[in-house]
C-alpha cells in the first residue's frame, strides 16, 4: 500500500447512529501475500474510504472485516469480505440481511480487466462481466441490481499469460501512479453515490483517466 499513501484524502469524523443506509463492499483476497495485487484494488479503495472517514475496517463479522461510519448525514457500513474473492457474496449477503438492506443499497468496489489502468466505471447494475467476486454476490443475494465501481487493471499484454496469474500479480512500476489515482477516484465515487446518486457519481467519474 505504500505507493498509494500520497493519493489519500483528508480524514473526516465518524459518528454513526440510527439505521444503516448503505453497505460499501470492497472486494479482494485476505492475507499479506495478496497486498498490492490487481485483484485487491477494491480492498485498497476501501482503505482509502476508511481513512477518509477516520475509521478502521477491523471488526470481525459477516465472514469479513467491517466498520460503521457516517458520510453526508447517512450511516454506512464498510465491508471487506475475508472469504477470498470467489465467495465474496457470502459476506455481502450476511451483511445485507443483518442490516436489513435491499440490493440497491449495496455498493461494490472491485477491479476490472476490461478497463485500462487509470480509469474507473460507475454502474447502477449489470452482469458480473466475468468477475468471480461479482458472480458470487449476484448468486448469493439473487440480484444484479446493485451499484458497482470498477477499477481498471487492464488485460495482460501477452495473450498467453493466464488471467488468474495476472490478477494475482502486483502492479508494475509503470502502472503504479495511474492505478493509485484510479483507486482514489473509486473511493471518492463510492462516497459520491452515498452522498448524491449513482447517476451523479457516474457523470463525475466515468470520463476521468488518472495519469
Amino acid at each position: 500500500m505504500s505507493f498509494f499513501n500520497r493519493f489519500r484524502t483528508p480524514r473526516a469524523s465518524a459518528a454513526p447512529s440510527g439505521p444503516v443506509d448503505y453497505c460499501l463492499c470492497f472486494l479482494g483476497n485476505p492475507g499479506a501475500k495478496y497486498d498490492g495485487t490487481r485483484h485487491n484494488a477494491g480492498f485498497m479503495a476501501g482503505d482509502i474510504v476508511a481513512e477518509t472517514l477516520g475509521v478502521k475496517i477491523s471488526r470481525l463479522k459477516f465472514k469479513g472485516t467491517y466498520t460503521e461510519a457516517e458520510h453526508a448525514g447517512k450511516r454506512i457500513v464498510l465491508l471487506k469480505p475475508q472469504t477470498y474473492m470467489n465467495a465474496s457474496g457470502e459476506s455481502a449477503r450476511e451483511a445485507l440481511a443483518w442490516f436489513k438492506l435491499p440490493p440497491e443499497k449495496l455498493i461494490v468496489v472491485c477491479d476490472d480487466l476490461e478497463l485500462p489502468c487509470g480509469k474507473i466505471r460507475v454502474r447502477a447494475k449489470g452482469s458480473a462481466g466475468g468477475h468471480n467476486g461479482l458472480k458470487s454476490i449476484i448468486r448469493e443475494i439473487g440480484s444484479d441490481a446493485f451499484p458497482r465501481v470498477k477499477i481498471g487493471v487492464d488485460r495482460p499484454k501477452n495473450p498467453e499469460y493466464q488471467v488468474i496469474d495476472y490478477v494475482l500479480g502486483k502492479f508494475t512500476a509503470d502502472e503504479a501512479k495511474p492505478v493509485a489515482g484510479a483507486i482514489k477516484n473509486a473511493a471518492a465515487a463510492a462516497l459520491e453515490i452515498v452522498a448524491t446518486s449513482t447517476e451523479t457519481a457516474a457523470g463525475k467519474f466515468n470520463g476521468l483517466i488518472a495519469q
